[in-house]
């Protein structure tokens, strides 16, 4: 009886703040109808520069191919290399071709890496589709070569990075408003009146965290509805398995962010620890980039790291289907770090008695 009063005073403190409520249904909606859109590392639209020396035929059909080509901006035809070299430098251009006595310069900006080493491999394509073509056959190895692309055959960059919205979505949601509840409770001197009453630790606890575990559902149901409504994306896998993950992280988080409003006196404190330690977890997760391509030291970090195991869980359900005997090990040790630190949280909170 003590806990459903208490769920229902925090409850009433979300509706009441005229900020809180806009938040927890905006937040989630410009999430999903933004972030898939800039969230892109496929390299596109590489502006390139033409340097043609030989005016052939064959170097005029080039570019007429590299013109028409999906990956490419055709920036402009310049007379020299130093000429093109100049709109590199001023950022205007990305890759410079430059055809003289039927031979071939790519010449790319490598600023960016991997713009850089996409650019110059997708021109080199190009170009050995172009001589193939003049020749008038392949060689045996491609005629023989016919790829297929598993579960994602459109190659479409948005459904490696919609499972992982997911996780910021929760990561903020159930993270940081905890965090911000209980150290804004301590500033204003209402968190005192709680601890001189008979409530225990847990039921005070429960009583903040069940509230976001609420909200975790409901934003990644909607979530999962705008991903189906906008972009026509539905899970591969259990719509039941997703909610387990999301609630395990929720956990994990919500926990977290009250050991960290338990130690902290502040909301600037709570706010830069809290920031911290998020993108810690978020850069070394393999949100955006392949963790076995990071240094051995960073990746044994992994192994500790909730967001890592919740983004290789859901990607696997949602992207290639995969059920529970797929995800378990994922979810045992979710499981454990979350219970772990749900443990600490309540054993770190300071009760008077």
């Amino acid at each position: 009886m003590t806990l459903r009063y208490l769920i229902q005073k925090e409850f009433t403190q979300i509706r009441r703040n005229a900020f809180l409520p806009r938040l927890i249904v905006m937040f989630p909606i410009m999430i999903m109808c933004v972030m898939p859109w800039v969230m892109n590392m496929e390299v596109k639209n590489i502006r390139v520069d033409v340097v043609d020396i030989d005016h052939t035929v064959e170097s005029q059909r080039l570019i007429q191919q590299v013109a028409h080509s999906n990956y490419f901006i055709f920036n402009a035809q310049q007379p020299t290399y130093n000429q093109a070299l100049s709109d590199v430098e001023h950022g205007k251009a990305d890759v410079i071709l430059e055809i003289r006595d039927k031979q071939y310069l790519i010449a790319a900006n490598a600023v960016n890496g991997t713009k850089g080493s996409m650019g110059a491999a997708y021109m080199s394509q190009v170009i050995s589709g172009n001589i193939s073509s003049l020749k008038g056959n392949l060689s045996p190895l491609t005629s023989r070569l016919s790829p297929l692309y598993l579960y994602n055959k459109g190659q479409n960059y948005k459904l490696f990075m919609i499972p992982a919205l997911f996780a910021i979505v929760i990561m903020l949601m159930t993270g940081f408003l905890p965090t911000l509840n209980i150290v804004g409770e301590k500033e204003a001197g209402t968190i005192e009146q709680i601890n001189v009453t008979p409530v225990s630790k847990w039921a005070f606890i429960l009583a903040k965290l069940i509230p976001y575990w609420i909200i975790a559902i409901f934003v990644i149901t909607v979530c999962l509805l705008l991903s189906w409504a906008i972009y026509d994306i539905t899970p591969a896998g259990s719509v039941a398995l997703i909610y387990l993950l999301a609630m395990l992280l929720a956990l994990f988080f919500s926990s977290f962010g009250l050991i960290i409003s338990n130690y902290s006196d502040t909301m600037q404190q709570a706010i830069f620890v809290m920031w911290f330690f998020v993108v810690l977890l978020m850069l070394l997760s393999g949100l955006f980039t392949p963790t076995r391509s990071m240094p051995t030291l960073a990746y044994l970090t992994t192994y500790v790291n909730p967001m890592h195991y919740f983004i290789e869980a859901i990607r696997t359900v949602f992207i290639r289907g995969g059920s529970l005997h797929s995800i378990w090990h994922q979810i045992l040790a979710l499981t454990a770090i979350a219970l772990f630190m749900s443990t600490w949280a309540v054993q770190s909170y300071k009760k008077n008695s």
